[in-house]
């Protein structure tokens, strides 16, 4: 059953897909069922995954590794920053050669969390 915000990733060509309307059906590339991405919460890697929020004056920065950076390069790379304020979606995509940070010029809201997607380790998430 899909579900709004879920993502999905295909196993084969890695096509990744995020549920704007959940209604239930199953969701298919390369003729099987894609997988569900399951947000995980808790580090215990030398990398660190799990994202910081920062509230600044207009918005909010999201780092990836509050004292450690999560490391960019070819192989390891976070592909994306996403930001949920209130029913607003912000997304920020990365290349390795970026840094692991999206800084979302966005209207504070009551309810703030975010996602980050490691090429290697998967979906992350922190609500603020």
């Amino acid at each position: 059953m899909t579900k709004k915000l879920e993502i999905y990733r295909c196993t084969h060509c890695g096509n990744i897909i995020e549920i704007m309307i959940g209604n239930g059906a199953p969701i298919v590339c390369c003729g099987e069922k894609m997988e569900l991405l399951k947000e995980q919460t808790a580090d215990t890697s030398m990398e660190k995954h799990v994202p910081f929020i920062e509230e600044t004056e207009d918005g909010y920065t999201v780092r990836i590794g509050e004292n450690q950076e999560h490391p960019m390069n070819e192989d390891h790379y976070i592909q994306f920053i996403e930001l949920v304020a209130g029913h607003h979606i912000y997304r920020q995509d990365l290349s390795p050669t970026d840094k692991p940070i999206a800084t979302f010029k966005v209207p504070k809201a009551d309810q703030v969390s975010a996602r980050e997607y490691c090429n290697i380790h998967g979906l992350w998430r922190k609500d603020l």
